[in-house]
């Protein structure tokens, strides 16, 4: 029966006891080529795994005998409350995943109260999702091309459509070496060569929304070459300096979020200039095979500039728990990717949902184990790295 199906993977994302689950219905539901791009990072993918490492030598030390019985995880960023410190960070291609794409994505995130952010390399316009997610707090992320003339159209489309928060990703002077994506020849959209009509056959609910959705392409870059390699290095300008903020500062009226930082110097040399906030990064281990591993890294880049910018995190985060050990080591809030497109690949919109639901639901019960009754509570006396 058609129905079946999809009632019986809408029971499994709403049951998923954790992300695993959802990465493991991923799995089941995308191409391989696909899943890889999510699932994958740079070369032997030592910085992704050194951050997920991180978190596992993350030791906490909780407080008893604390009334627990109501919590929060409300926490301000950028001087307004959302309800837990997590922001949907930017991803390329987002409709790849799932046909709802970035819509579906934003409507989630404005559901669970979080920020969501568009990416330049995203398959939505700022208008689509400002339509998508009227009620929701949508961030634009930048990535400076060689045409600035191009990147000055991007940001006034993202100004145009309400958005007040701009992420400038600034670890990508050229591509990375993802080599999943190297081995499977992956093209965007997506190329059916034997090997993709293999997966189509095993896969027949993606393709199907694939081939009968929407064409697959770059809201802001639809004349960019297919190969997503190709693409970094034609567009992306690796002659970019901390001199560029000021053009860009220029045109940019809003909030401005510096994303990629692997440096204590180079975060002072942000916070100098007067960003509102530095997202300590390694893209995912993306870009730079063995670059910084995040976590460890925040706690010195809080102490160097915590007083003068907000400071996030990015890499490696797949639970509640995460979130309260980033947080306790100074982060305001957290930057996720792979979570919640795991939860997208797995069922769309619900999926996404899902992964909000479990994020808060985890940082809920770390809480109160630890004896605190707020976000606020957190603090590096309750956690160390072993």
């Amino acid at each position: 029966m058609p129905g079946w199906p999809r009632w019986s993977r809408s029971s499994r994302i709403a049951t998923a006891a954790d992300v695993a689950d959802l990465r493991r219905l991923a799995l089941r539901r995308a191409p391989r080529m696909v899943f890889d791009y999510v699932d994958g990072a740079a070369e032997g993918e030592l910085a992704m795994s050194r951050s997920r490492e991180a978190f596992a030598r993350v030791e906490f030390r909780p407080r008893v005998l604390r009334d627990v019985s109501a919590v929060s995880t409300e926490v301000e960023i950028l001087g307004r409350r959302v309800t837990m410190p997590v922001v949907l960070g930017p991803t390329g291609f987002t409709r790849m995943m799932h046909r709802v794409g970035e819509p579906g994505v934003a409507r989630a995130a404005a559901s669970a109260g979080v920020p969501y952010t568009l990416s330049t390399m995203g398959t939505t316009t700022a208008a689509g999702v400002a339509a998508a997610a009227p009620g929701g707090w949508n961030w634009f992320q930048l990535y400076v091309v060689r045409d600035r003339a191009r990147n000055l159209e991007t940001l006034s489309m993202a100004r145009q459509a309400g958005m007040d928060v701009l992420v400038l990703t600034v670890d990508v002077p050229v591509a990375g070496a993802r080599l999943r994506d190297v081995r499977h020849g992956l093209t965007i959209p997506p190329t059916l060569r034997w090997r993709s009509l293999l997966q189509a056959a095993l896969r027949p609910a993606w393709w199907f929304d694939h081939l009968t959705g929407e064409p697959l392409r770059f809201a802001t870059m639809d004349d960019a070459p297919p190969d997503i390699a190709g693409l970094t290095n034609l567009m992306f300008d690796p002659s970019v300096t901390v001199r560029d903020l000021e053009w860009i500062r220029s045109a940019w009226d809003g909030r401005l979020l510096v994303k990629g930082v692997q440096r204590v110097d180079d975060a002072q040399q942000l916070a100098a200039v007067g960003v509102d906030g530095i997202v300590v990064s390694n893209h995912g281990g993306r870009q730079l095979d063995r670059a910084v591993t995040p976590l460890e890294l925040l706690p010195h880049v809080v102490e160097a500039v915590g007083d003068r910018t907000e400071v996030f995190m990015d890499g490696g985060v797949r639970t509640g728990a995460d979130v309260a050990a980033a947080v306790a080591l100074g982060a305001r809030a957290c930057f996720v990717g792979r979570v919640y497109l795991y939860g997208l690949m797995a069922g769309g919109e619900p999926g996404v949902r899902r992964v909000l639901e479990l994020l808060r639901a985890e940082l809920v019960r770390t809480l109160q184990l630890l004896g605190v009754t707020g976000v606020d509570g957190l603090g590096p006396d309750l956690v160390r790295l072993r």
